[in-house]
């Protein structure tokens, strides 16, 4: 059980105290409620560039690394597509120097024309190297717009294309920032060797004199009912060809997320879950298969993947993975079978908390879903789910025209043949 309290200061920014007096340090996690949903379909991977502006020096701060380094302190930061979140931690003593650093890059940035030119670089470098030149790095890029036809989950965090961040201007730079960058529109969690009363005067000090506004609402294109199987296939250098499918599945709030999430567990979980006993190690169609969520806030995707072995088809492997599938939605799941996956979550859930970060980050998570004790009723909802919940989320999610299948072919060449024959050989 995660103890916190919570308090709001007067410009809107939620702010969650999480005491832990076993530890000497501390965590400042500032959590940010804009992602790439929140994006102009035309100024994609803005979010994901905001990550890296925010280390580029503040209005009092030039550099943001240098202070925080001589506390001792260490800090990181993360986009997805429905948040941006930056997290510190350094010695409960030197508390204060977080709030100073976090709150003086809420407050205003530098936006000098240096920083916004060296980050786009880092960017535009990042989209080359992990998306473009790295074997499969461009799945996400291609599946994404297969899947989601209006929703903006269709593209990625990186963005559409290259173009979108070599563009950016300064003006639209400033103009995210004024829209997303408020405290109305974060939540604040301090965890670890700190006491209430402190971080509540400490947060009335450093964020109190920061203006608010009205928080941000979003009104995103909702994605239709997905009525056919959709289907797309590439080619490209890679050791082994691999299958992607994606289905789509109910928002984090809905009541059938946590049996979509047991399901998920049960296709592909580890080497005891269906997929890999049935298609890795009997009849040995896969290098590799397993079944996940996106975790997305708005309606996501539960995406089966995995790299064939060499020689087989895709489409005898595309059938296999099928006919697991179907599985599901003729017969009820074993209870034994189901009891066993949900101690693997909570077991999950467990060790997660062990993490002074992941605990933080739970609780603002949850507080930004509209319940910060999400993070202690979780363990129940999974232990609630039954075999017909299975059943019923099965039959929502798993159904042929609900998903979108990607044939990612390994490029047939001469090096590739003799690649083949050197395994053979092994």
């Amino acid at each position: 059980m995660i103890q916190y309290q919570e308090f709001t200061l007067a410009n809107g920014l939620r702010c969650l105290v999480h005491e832990d007096f076993t530890t000497p340090l501390a965590v400042l996690n500032v959590l940010y409620d804009v992602g790439s949903r929140d994006e102009n379909p035309s100024r994609t991977g803005f979010a994901h560039l905001f990550e890296h502006l925010m280390f580029s020096g503040s209005v009092n701060v030039p550099s943001y690394d240098e202070p925080l380094q001589k506390v001792g302190g260490e800090n990181n930061a993360f986009t997805s597509q429905d948040i941006t979140n930056y997290y510190l931690s350094l010695p409960a003593a030197n508390i204060e120097t977080g709030f100073w650093l976090e709150s003086d890059r809420m407050l205003d940035l530098a936006f000098s024309q240096n920083g916004l030119d060296v980050q786009r670089k880092v960017v535009v470098e990042e989209f080359k190297q992990s998306y473009l030149n790295q074997p499969y790095g461009d799945v996400w890029l291609k599946l994404k717009p297969l899947a989601y036809s209006t929703h903006p989950y269709q593209w990625n965090t990186i963005g559409k294309e290259i173009s979108h961040i070599e563009e950016a201007e300064m003006a639209d730079v400033r103009a995210f920032f004024r829209k997303h960058y408020a405290p109305q529109n974060a939540v604040l969690v301090v965890a670890g060797a700190v006491a209430f009363d402190e971080v509540k005067q400490l947060a009335e000090k450093w964020f109190g004199p920061i203006e608010g506004g009205p928080r941000y609402e979003r009104q995103l294109p909702q994605e239709p009912t997905q009525t056919e199987a959709r289907h797309a296939e590439t080619t490209a250098a890679v050791p082994l060809s691999a299958l992607y499918k994606a289905y789509h599945m109910p928002a984090r709030l809905d009541s059938r997320y946590h049996a979509v999430d047991l399901l998920s567990d049960l296709l592909g979980r580890g080497k005891s879950s269906r997929l890999h006993q049935k298609l890795v190690k009997e009849q040995a169609l896969f290098n590799n298969i397993s079944a996940s969520l996106t975790g997305a806030l708005d309606p996501g995707l539960l995406v089966i993947s995995g790299k064939l072995n060499a020689g087989v088809a895709l489409e005898d492997a595309d059938r296999a993975v099928e006919a697991v599938v179907a599985e599901l939605l003729q017969a009820d799941v074993p209870a034994t079978e189901l009891d066993k996956v949900k101690n693997q979550a909570e077991t999950g859930l467990v060790f997660g908390e062990i993490e002074l970060l992941n605990r933080a980050l739970s609780l603002a998570i949850g507080k930004l879903l509209g319940n910060a004790n999400l993070v202690n009723e979780e363990p129940a909802l999974l232990q609630a789910v039954t075999p017909t919940d299975i059943r019923q989320a099965a039959e929502l999610v798993l159904r042929p025209e609900n998903c979108s299948t990607l044939y990612y072919r390994a490029a047939v060449t001469e090096s590739v043949e003799v690649e083949e024959d050197v395994e053979v050989a092994f």
